[in-house]
């Protein structure tokens, strides 16, 4: 399938120190949409013949060079053939639309890595993971339940993106008439960005931080605003996503088959993160009336907040042990 051309930076621009113990290139492959997707590939240096593959992806808004980098070249150091990709409309992917989501074209992002894995020389197709986090989490789950080639999934510090449009942070717009008022809203913008020629954006995190900001826009700023995961492609870190960039999101839930997921699932969340509530509730929704709740895992990290998940937090808040072992034992 033929491809766009994309400019990729050949430098090390990542948050994260780069490891002696593996080895990093550049590539690209296309979803079934036709749209180019960006990836950095991290290979062991000591290696065997067939490796276990990874996809990893996320947060929401975030780029490969952020958190899905360091998860990727961790497990790579590990012994995983690890992918960390941007998905469409972002970073260094395609798409001409730019700061646009998707449930349907982001799920697909992750089959079309999961593709791109199992075409490569150096993976065993039959050994293919995904590891997805904060919103992609959410898509990875929805990924698990619709391809079969997924042997294990792990979903860490999970947003579910269409829960959190639709009905607001701890459900707290879920009524009818808020929704209607943004999709009013919605529909609005559009014709402003239509006569404007333009797409308005929404703006990252906040900056400078208000001093009355609740916990989780700190904890956000933190991370995104900050030496500790800045990048100049990063959504959150400067203008974020388009205002009509996630639409669809309003009316198209996700997980809605998440209970006949066959494959291994683990969810990680921070016990103190103000989001765990979606992992705790997607995880009994996966399991509840399930004929394969025996291989799914739900963990909690005592005292760790959102972005600890993405990377340790300062405090290896990270379980990459318990990573390890899950995708070892699930991608035999």
């Amino acid at each position: 399938m033929k491809q766009e051309k994309l400019i990729l930076s050949q430098e090390w621009d990542k948050t994260f120190p780069k490891s002696d113990k593996v080895e990093h290139c550049k590539t690209s492959f296309v979803n079934r949409y036709g749209i180019t997707l960006a990836a950095d590939l991290y290979i062991p240096k000591n290696r065997g013949a067939k490796l276990p593959g990874i996809a990893v992806c996320g947060p929401f808004g975030a780029v490969k060079e952020q958190c899905a980098g360091l998860y990727a070249q961790t497990m790579a150091e590990r012994g995983f053939l690890a992918l960390a990709f941007d998905p469409s409309f972002t970073g260094e992917s395609g798409g001409n639309v730019r700061f646009m989501a998707s449930p349907d074209i982001n799920t697909e992002d992750f089959m079309a890595a999961v593709d791109f894995l199992s075409l490569h020389e150096l993976a065993d197709p039959r050994r293919v993971g995904i590891i997805g986090i904060c919103g992609w989490g959410g898509m990875a789950l929805n990924t698990a339940a619709l391809d079969t080639r997924i042997k294990a999934t792990a979903v860490m510090t999970m947003y579910d993106m269409t829960r959190v449009n639709a009905k607001g942070y701890f459900d707290s717009e879920d009524s009818e008439e808020a929704r209607y008022a943004k999709k009013a809203a919605l529909c609005a913008q559009r014709l402003e960005d239509l006569k404007a020629g333009a797409y308005k954006t929404a703006g990252g995190v906040v900056d400078p931080l208000p001093p009355d900001a609740p916990f989780f826009v700190k904890d956000y700023y933190d991370y995104y605003k900050t030496p500790r995961g800045y990048h100049p492609r990063s959504l959150n870190s400067n203008g974020g996503w388009n205002v009509v960039g996630c639409e669809s999101f309003l009316n198209q839930p996700i997980l809605r088959y998440s209970s006949e997921i066959r494959s291994a699932v683990l969810m990680v969340h921070g016990e103190a993160a103000h989001s765990c509530y979606f992992s705790k509730d997607a995880y009994a929704d996966m399991v509840r009336d399930s004929k394969y709740s025996e291989n799914k895992e739900l963990l909690l990290i005592p005292g760790a907040v959102h972005t600890d998940l993405y990377d340790g937090g300062g405090k290896n808040a990270i379980p990459f042990d318990k990573l390890e072992s899950f995708f070892l034992e699930h991608l035999q």
